[in-house]
């Protein structure tokens, strides 16, 4: 058994990494460490394209915070994160691997995630404040995970959060990975980190028809949306411009409040609800000048269909139903099994299987072996009665929702 980590109050300093030579003995302190801790912190509530800011390690009984802005040669990190033989424990690390991924071209290889091996031993809040709380009886203070990771120096604060984040990883994972090989569910916490290595990141271009899915949207007519759709634009113009977060520049609610009132001049503007003159003042000819393109252009005539977030687009009303079936077949397997529902089948395999409608064994053949036993005979079993249903023309089906 592992002893118990320290109290947070007495650790020793971490090292701050900013120089080639720090970052060289660091990476010789490591050389013989089979198991390291590594998280990330990025500015995306600062900048328009989000960056790198700090990477923490800890491992050979030490923390590190490297430091990504310092100029430093960075490649043998991203040779120490793709080694298989070491062991590189996160968690919740899906977005850490994108960031590494979008940012400096680095994969990561040999994971395990204390998050999600939290979920597959039945933890219903696996957060790693809640984890450390639950574990260790460790009070992370959280009041630093929205600040400016960018600004130079970083606080004292920043860097006892930074730290906190790695520290109590390796201990973690030695007792998750002990409990998961009593409870036989390595394999669901491998099958799970196996796909998080394998992540690609998506394609992160602006997209206009996205003003749709701002709350509030819905509730305006055609020339309000026009506006919507070109105060949209305006908006990301402005926000690339300066570099700052698209809601920085005007927040969400108020541009859809700007899109309803159709201000032609800046006094109508100045007496939108919520709109500060600062704001007013900055934007607020931009602002006018975007409604009175969308006048021009005149109400919209067709408004487009978003793609669904859960990939149900793809589906016709037969297979929206059939998707509901089965994620009711998981949720039930999972309830049973003490597990979250998306390690017992990911969402793009029950997509896959709403599409394909697998009826034996062998369409069965992506399945991992303990997902068969989990629910293989689940998903035949339905399929089987949603196809009699279709067959006896009892199916009710959901129409697909529309997206405006």
């Amino acid at each position: 058994m592992s002893r118990s980590p320290a109290d947070p109050r007495d650790l020793p300093p971490p090292v701050l990494v900013e120089t080639e030579a720090a970052f060289s003995e660091m990476l010789e302190r490591l050389a013989g460490v089979q198991e390291l801790a590594v998280d990330t912190e990025a500015d995306s509530f600062f900048q328009y394209q989000e960056q790198l800011c700090l990477v923490q390690i800890t491992g050979a009984e030490q923390d590190w915070l490297v430091d990504p802005l310092a100029g430093l040669t960075l490649e043998r990190l991203g040779a120490l994160l793709s080694d298989p033989k070491r062991t590189k424990i996160f968690h919740d690390g899906e977005y850490d691997v994108l960031l590494f991924k979008r940012s400096l071209g680095f994969s990561v290889q040999n994971l395990f995630d204390t998050r999600v091996a939290s979920a597959a031993l039945g933890c219903a809040t696996p957060g790693l404040a809640s984890v450390l709380r639950e574990e260790f009886g460790v009070d992370l203070d959280k009041s630093q995970q929205l600040s400016n990771w960018g600004q130079r120096p970083l606080s004292r604060q920043q860097i006892q959060y930074a730290r906190l984040d790695t520290h109590y990883l390796c201990a973690l994972k030695e007792r998750l990975a002990e409990r998961l090989r009593e409870r036989g569910r390595e394999a669901i916490v491998a099958a799970e980190c196996r796909r998080l290595e394998a992540l690609e990141t998506p394609q992160r271009e602006f997209q206009p028809e996205e003003f749709l899915r701002l709350k509030g949207a819905r509730s305006l007519d055609r020339l309000q949306l026009q506006a919507l759709r070109e105060l949209f634009i305006t908006r990301d113009g402005i926000a690339r411009e300066r570099n700052q977060p698209p809601f920085k520049v005007i927040a969400h609610p108020l541009l859809v409040e700007v899109a309803r009132a159709l201000p032609s001049n800046q006094g109508a503007l100045s007496r939108i609800a919520g709109l500060s003159p600062k704001i007013a003042g900055r934007i607020g000819p931009a602002l006018i000048d975007a409604v009175r393109r969308a006048r021009e252009l005149g109400p919209l005539e067709k408004i487009p269909e978003l793609a669904a977030k859960d990939g149900t687009h793809v589906l016709d009303e037969a297979g929206v139903e059939l998707h509901e079936r089965l994620k009711a077949a998981r949720k039930r397997v999972a309830e049973a099994e003490g597990l979250d529902a998306a390690l017992v089948l990911h969402r793009l395999v029950l997509l896959d299987l709403a599409q394909r409608r697998p009826r034996t064994r062998d369409d069965l053949r992506e399945l991992e072996p303990w997902q068969w036993d989990l629910i293989g005979e689940e998903i035949l079993a339905t399929v089987a009665k949603f196809e009699g249903d279709l067959a006896a023309g009892k199916l009710e089906t959901r129409p697909r929702r529309r997206r405006r």
